[in-house]
């Protein structure tokens, strides 16, 4: 096995993400744009996305790590709009998408149709929520968006499983399709609901921080697997399993949250980089299938799809907000009447994404009689178009849009008070503990030590409270952010000195490492706290 290719990709995905980061460009657009532009260099291997890879093994890390960072109370908050967009959006998607293509593409069959339908319908909010934390979206809106991302690949995959069946010949009925897609969500969250409690037991009571994180990158897969082993969705189950992992995190070890975090990172980083550099790479794969379809037809095709998979989130989106509160007065009394702005910005939010491109990889070349896929190479360039329509034209116009739509962004004012308040309390909390423990005789601790104590718990309190004060003129500080500077610069002449005694052989090498580790510790604390 060539592993050079691999390497490549993950490399060169890797830096032009790190590039991204200091220009202007969201890393999933110039990702892509890079992948198209190497995808023609001579001698760049050809790079062909297996469904049999992406969908097992890509996508349960990357709705894990994404459902992990959600929070459980805002999706809940917002499950109506969520559920309108995960389900509703789809499955109108793949209607609209199929009948329009079957009354543009002369020749293709329906079935054929609603399967490009159920392959270009689940957006991909990755690409969006990354422009959002740049920008600033409401916290609602990206939390909507957020949701939508988790569930409905479900529904496309379930819809895309149902369209083939029919298209190849297995005499799919409305009534089996129905049942297919109630067996897939239902089963999905059920296996979900079974697998969450045990994993989450096994995870507080591991004792090594190294088993937990080692149980934490197998838990997306098994849950994927073992949903897709009775025929339920597997992205449901690891989106249920991870939602509740996240939401009683704060129950597992330190030490095992601090590894996790940074391991979950690097992984989401890898992930992420590789699909979209993967996006790009798909052009001489999908142009040299084409076939009787190119030219000028192909793009005709190409840009009537693009436009009815835009227009078809618009329909659906403003119906799907205020319809409901139209026709319920509860709804009207428990939320705020959203404006036209919010939901222009979801329906234009709606970059289609390497799922989609998995999926149309995964149709099969032959139907049961041994004839040929109707139109097989067409949906895959389709799919491409779609894709790459979706992310250069909507990804580049987002942030401006939202520039000049004035959405009110996140009062960074507001939480950083919210935050103040929160420690306070829970710093009152904890002082009263220490009084109780340092009055047991057990307990005694020298007046330095506890003392040093009631500093730390003091320090913590006024932190925040410090960063809503004035800046130093003169370096544009706070003084919490100056204290964490120079905490900084001492702990890296401690380490500078640990390492000359080092090479001066006046300690070994195990005792270095248990030093660095402990300035490890102290440093990434005050990182955080910075954060």
């Amino acid at each position: 096995m060539d592993v050079m290719p691999l390497l490549l990709l993950v490399a060169g995905s890797a830096a032009v993400a790190a590039a991204a980061r200091r220009t202007p460009v969201p890393a999933p657009l110039l990702l892509v744009a890079a992948g198209l532009l190497v995808s023609y260099v001579p001698g760049v291997p050809e790079y062909t996305l297996d469904p049999d890879v992406v969908l097992p093994l890509v996508l349960p890390p990357l709705l894990y790590t994404s459902a992990t960072d959600s929070s459980y109370l805002d999706l809940r908050a917002q499950l109506r709009p969520v559920a309108l967009l995960s389900v509703g959006y789809v499955l109108f998607a793949t209607f609209m998408v199929g009948w329009a293509a079957y009354q543009i593409v002369p020749g293709l069959p329906l079935t054929a149709a609603l399967v490009l339908g159920a392959v270009v319908a689940p957006p991909d909010a990755v690409a969006a929520t990354a422009v959002a934390r740049r920008v600033g979206l409401p916290s609602r809106v990206t939390t909507i968006l957020q949701g939508e991302s988790l569930v409905n690949d479900a529904t496309a995959i379930t819809a895309y499983r149902v369209a083939v069946a029919a298209a190849v010949g297995e005499g799919a009925t409305w009534a089996g399709g129905i049942g297919e897609f109630l067996l897939a969500a239902v089963g999905g969250v059920g296996i979900g609901l079974i697998l969450m409690v045990p994993l989450h037991w096994l995870r507080t009571h591991l004792k090594e921080a190294l088993l937990q994180n080692t149980l934490s990158l197998l838990i997306p897969f098994v849950a994927y697997a073992v949903a897709e082993q009775v025929h339920a969705s597997g992205v449901l189950a690891v989106v249920v399993v991870a939602l509740y992992l996240g939401h009683r995190n704060w129950e597992v070890d330190f030490a095992t949250r601090l590894q996790e975090e940074a391991v979950w990172k690097m992984v989401a980083f890898v992930l992420e980089s590789a699909v979209f550099a993967l996006i790009g790479l798909q052009l001489p794969v999908v142009l040299k299938g084409l076939g009787a379809y190119e030219g000028g037809r192909a793009a005709w095709y190409a840009v009537a799809v693009f436009l009815v998979v835009v227009a078809s989130r618009f329909i659906w989106v403003y119906p799907a907000t205020f319809l409901p509160r139209i026709l319920s007065a509860r709804i009207r009394r428990r939320e705020e009447n959203p404006t036209w702005k919010g939901p222009f910005v979801i329906a234009w939010a709606g970059m289609r994404g390497v799922v989609s491109l998995a999926i149309a990889f995964s149709i099969p070349e032959n139907m049961h009689n041994g004839e040929e896929f109707p139109g097989r190479n067409l949906i895959l360039f389709l799919t491409f178009t779609t894709v790459i329509g979706t992310l250069v034209v909507q990804g580049v116009t987002l942030p401006p849009l939202i520039r000049l739509l004035k959405l009110p962004g996140r009062d960074t004012q507001a939480e950083t008070l919210a935050e103040a308040n929160a420690q306070a309390q829970a710093s009152r909390v904890a002082e009263q503990r220490l009084d109780e423990l340092l009055a047991d005789e057990s307990n005694a601790l020298p007046p330095p030590l506890a003392d040093r104590l009631r500093s730390a718990l003091e320090r913590r309190r006024n932190a925040v409270w410090e960063r809503l004060g004035q800046v130093n003129p003169i370096t544009g500080e706070s003084v919490d952010d100056t204290y964490r500077r120079l905490s900084r610069e001492m702990i890296s002449a401690e380490r500078a000195m640990f390492v000359r005694l080092r090479d001066g052989r006046y300690i070994d090498d195990e005792m270095l490492r248990t030093m660095l580790r402990r300035l490890d510790l102290e440093e990434a604390a005050a990182f955080r706290e910075a954060a």
